[in-house]
């Protein structure tokens, strides 16, 4: 069955950038856009910190891109679509004919 890719979300990536107090700040640079299927897997609610935090986990199929290219999510990447932030924790061909990329990914919310 053909996904349905009817979601439009900006594929990013993490960058470190100086502080200028000699350390780092991870701040987030967009590859560029994808469409995808967002289905929703599991979800539960766990202390983050003192504070209840949601997560849920999600599949999320877009077309592949070459290996290389800025346009194939990876590992550690995340995915944008307006205010909400998918980090994506695994990628692997969704079909034997390279069409498709299934990434796995978590949305974290707080409560």
């Amino acid at each position: 069955m053909m996904p349905r890719l009817n979601r439009k979300l900006a594929l990013e990536a993490p960058v470190r950038v100086a502080d200028g107090a000699g350390g780092f700040v991870e701040t987030w640079v967009a590859l560029g856009e994808v469409w995808a299927e967002v289905i929703a897997r599991s979800g539960r609610v766990h202390d983050g910190g003192g504070l209840p935090l949601a997560q849920t986990s999600y599949k999320v199929t877009v077309r592949s891109a070459p290996v290389g290219s800025d346009a194939r999510p990876l590992p550690q990447q995340r995915f944008r679509e307006g205010a909400r932030v998918f980090r994506i924790e695994t990628v692997a061909d969704r079909d034997l004919a390279g069409a498709y990329l299934t990434c796995f990914v978590r949305e974290e919310a707080l409560t």
